[in-house]
């Protein structure tokens, strides 16, 4: 059995929707932000790193998206949610994924989590400013060169399907300009079609 550590509207939705592409069986706690519960004693024996998402496995506890989407992906290989047999394939969708978190996420948390990078209100309220411009970009270089279509990785869908849906629910709030980015929108679409989908929002909302 897994246990995922999540909260609502943070990126644990992508390793969520994952878990239930794989129908891999699993349980939800959820971390109260508003309680702080994330910098609680308890949560920090599970993620030091005192954030959301971190998925205990019977081996192990996991931390980072994008090594937990791939844990599913290599522990469940029958959903075929990544090209497991393909070692050039499976490196590009580890670059897309990690594309969005070492640079996609980091360029919307400039919105919300300017503590982590300075001290003066000021700096954050500039900070505010740059990230429609900084987030367009990422999606402006995902949109144009790296979304194959209909899928992030071509006709298959993988693990990097359910993490850029994820990231692009936080378009509208980062101010990024969804003219620009039609396909991407697309794509975020396509995924509201799926059960797995619905099924993981439902489920956090309740």
């Amino acid at each position: 059995m897994l246990t995922l550590y999540y909260a609502v509207n943070t990126c644990s939705l992508a390793t969520h929707i994952a878990l239930e592409d794989a129908r891999a069986p699993y349980k939800l706690h959820a971390v109260d932000f508003a309680k702080s519960e994330q910098q609680s004693p308890d949560y920090l024996k599970i993620n030091p790193k005192g954030r959301v998402p971190a998925l205990v496995t019977p081996r192990g506890i996991l931390t980072e998206t994008p090594a937990m989407l791939a844990f599913v992906a290599q522990s469940f290989p029958e959903a075929m949610l990544a090209p497991l047999n393909n070692a050039l394939e499976f490196a590009e969708l580890q670059s897309f994924t990690s594309y969005l978190c070492s640079t996609v996420h980091v360029a919307h948390a400039h919105r919300v989590r300017g503590y982590r990078w300075a001290y003066e209100a000021t700096s954050f309220a500039d900070m505010q400013r740059k990230v429609p411009e900084a987030v367009g970009a990422c999606f402006d270089l995902i949109e144009t060169r790296m979304l194959k279509g209909p899928w992030v990785m071509g006709q298959n869908y993988t693990i990097a399907d359910p993490y850029l849906f994820t990231i692009a629910q936080w378009l509208e709030a980062d101010g990024v300009n969804l003219e620009r980015i039609p396909r991407v929108i697309e794509h975020r679409e396509r995924m509201l079609s799926r059960s797995s989908v619905r099924r993981a929002i439902a489920t956090e909302r309740d």
